[in-house]
């Protein structure tokens, strides 16, 4: 298998609905998220063997920036062509994507913190497979 490298991702456009939400590409594609995410208030820790994907709104909720957390499957020219981006870590690594979004890999599982205001905009976290796709949001309770 080839290596993968970080991808800087690029400015996407982003709607929510009532379904879920919707994200389009550079190119044109869109992808749909099913479902209403669901809260987390603190350290998201994803499922070991997830394809992990962070979305950051802006502060108008209708464009974002997506970044893929240790996919191995997608090539670089993929990404780019698609403004998704892509950051690489390994186990015990830590990385802020954006101001008030860390992530950090633990073995073989993603964890994420967030503080929403400090990304100025809503910071949603992807996880899927094959066989199952959950959503979450996270926030402040405070």
């Amino acid at each position: 298998m080839s290596a993968r490298n970080d991808v800087a991702p690029d400015t996407l456009g982003v709607e929510l609905t009532e379904g879920g939400i919707v994200v389009e590409y550079t190119d044109g594609r869109k992808v749909f998220y099913h479902g209403v995410p669901e809260k987390v208030d603190g350290t998201l820790r994803t499922q070991p063997g997830k394809l992990v994907q962070i979305l950051v709104t802006d502060p108008t909720e209708t464009e974002g920036v997506l970044t893929y957390v240790n996919d191995r499957n997608t090539h670089d020219d993929i990404l780019e062509t698609s403004g998704v981006g892509r950051v690489m870590l390994d186990s015990g690594e830590e990385e802020e994507l954006f101001p008030g979004v860390t992530v950090r890999v633990d073995g073989y599982a993603i964890e994420v913190e967030a503080d929403p205001e400090a990304a100025r905009g809503r910071v949603f976290v992807f996880e899927e497979d094959e066989l199952d796709e959950a959503s979450y949001e996270l926030v402040n309770e405070d």
